[in-house]
C-alpha cells in the first residue's frame, strides 16, 4: 500500500539518526557544562572555517554627513572575498562618550540585490531601519551578506552566476572544502561585530543584533556563538527544524543554512538556550510557514528553562501573531525599539 504524503515525512524522519528531545540539566553549573560542550560542537559543524584575524582591516570608502548621521561606507578583506558595509553614528555622539549600538542582519527573501540597503528602505519595516535607529542614538553597521548587494556575482562560478545559482554554488563550493556556507555567513558577521566594537563611538557593554527573516535566523545564531552580544530580537524564522520537516516545509528556507550534522545532535532549541541569560525577543507569525508554531513552542519550553536557571526568566519573550504570515508588522517594529531601548540601557 502506498504511502500518502505524510507519511513519507514520518518515514524519512523514522530511518534518519535524528537526536531525541533536549532534556535540559537541572542546575545551572551542569548547564554551564553542557553549554560550552554545545558550543563548541556547533562550531565544529560548520565546519573548518579559516581562522579570524583579531581584528579585520578595515578600508574606508566614502563618509556623508546626512544630518541626523553620518554614513560611512566601508569593506573588510574576510580572506575570501572583499565585504562592503554602511555604518551609521548619529549625530548626537559629539555630546555622548560612548553610544549603544546594533548590527543589522538583512533578510532574504531572494532579494539578492537589497543586502544592506535595507537599512534605508521600507520594504519590510514601516520605517527605514538604519537612519530610524541612528535617530535614536545606536551605532548601526550592516554588511551584505555571500551573494547579496555589492557581493552579487563575486561567487565562485564568477559573474555569470547570480541569485540562487550563485548561493548554490557556493554551498557546494564550501561543502567541498569542509565547511559549510552559513558558517562562512556568521564568520562574517562576527568579523563585522570585531570592527563595530573596535569603534571609539560605541559602549561594547551595549551592543545588540536584530533582523527579519534569514536576518533573524543570524541574529540568534549569533548571539548563542558570541556572548559580546548583549541584546537581540528576531524577527520571523524562529524555525525548529524537525517541526519544519514534519510540516513539509523544507523548501520554505534556501541551502545556505543548512548544517551538515546538526539533527544527529540537537535541534534549535539548545542554540537559542545558549543565549541565557542574555535579553532575547522573538516575533513569529502563526502563519509563517516557514516557522511552525508547534516547532516554536517546543523552542519556548527549553529556552525558558534555561532562563530560569539563572532567575532572568522576563529576558526571554516570544511573541506568536495571530493572522500574521513572514510579516515584519507596525506592532513588531515597535516591540524591537522599546525592547532595543530598554536593554541596551539606552
Amino acid at each position: 500500500m502506498a504511502r500518502t504524503n505524510k507519511s513519507e515525512t514520518t518515514h524519512w524522519l523514522a530511518n534518519a539518526p535524528v537526536a531525541s528531545a533536549f532534556k535540559m540539566p537541572g542546575t545551572r553549573k551542569a548547564w554551564e557544562t553542557k553549554r560550552a560542550e554545545v558550543r563548541k560542537l556547533l562550531w565544529q559543524l560548520l565546519g573548518r572555517l579559516p581562522s579570524r584575524p583579531k581584528l579585520p582591516r578595515v578600508e574606508m570608502v566614502s563618509r556623508a554627513d546626512r544630518g541626523d548621521y553620518v554614513l560611512e561606507k566601508f569593506r573588510f578583506d574576510n580572506g575570501a572575498a572583499t565585504v562592503p558595509g554602511y555604518l551609521l553614528l548619529p549625530s548626537t555622539i559629539a555630546r555622548e562618550h560612548k553610544c549603544p549600538a546594533i548590527l543589522y542582519c538583512h533578510w532574504h527573501g531572494g532579494e539578492y540585490d537589497n543586502g544592506k540597503e535595507e537599512l534605508f528602505r521600507k520594504r519590510h519595516t514601516p520605517l527605514e531601519p538604519g537612519p530610524t535607529l541612528a535617530r535614536r542614538g545606536y551605532v548601526v553597521l550592516a554588511i551584505d551578506a555571500y551573494g547579496f548587494g555589492e557581493r552579487s556575482g563575486q561567487g565562485p562560478g564568477g559573474p555569470r552566476e547570480s541569485g540562487t545559482s550563485e548561493e548554490m554554488s557556493a554551498s557546494k563550493f564550501n561543502l567541498w572544502v569542509g565547511r559549510t556556507l552559513w558558517g562562512m555567513m556568521l564568520r562574517d558577521d562576527l568579523m563585522a561585530l570585531d570592527y563595530l566594537l573596535s569603534r571609539p563611538e560605541v559602549d561594547g557593554n551595549r551592543v545588540g543584533v536584530t533582523g527579519m527573516s534569514m536576518g533573524a535566523t543570524r541574529s540568534w545564531w549569533l548571539m548563542a556563538l558570541d556572548e559580546r552580544i548583549r541584546a537581540g530580537v528576531a524577527v520571523a524564522c524562529l524555525t525548529r527544524y524537525q517541526n519544519l520537516i514534519r510540516h513539509q516545509g523544507l523548501a520554505r528556507h534556501g541551502i545556505y543554512y543548512f548544517v551538515p550534522g546538526m539533527l544527529n545532535h540537537f535541534d534549535t532549541e539548545v542554540v537559542v538556550a545558549l543565549i541565557a541569560p542574555r535579553p532575547i525577543l522573538f516575533l513569529t507569525g502563526d502563519r509563517d510557514s516557514g516557522s511552525p508554531i508547534d516547532g516554536v513552542r517546543t523552542i519556548e519550553v527549553t529556552a525558558r528553562k534555561a532562563y530560569k536557571l539563572y532567575s532572568q526568566e522576563n529576558r526571554f519573550e516570544s511573541v506568536i501573531y495571530p493572522g500574521v504570515g513572514h510579516d515584519y508588522t507596525r506592532n513588531m517594529w515597535e516591540r524591537t525599539l522599546k525592547w532595543m531601548d530598554k536593554h541596551l540601557g539606552k
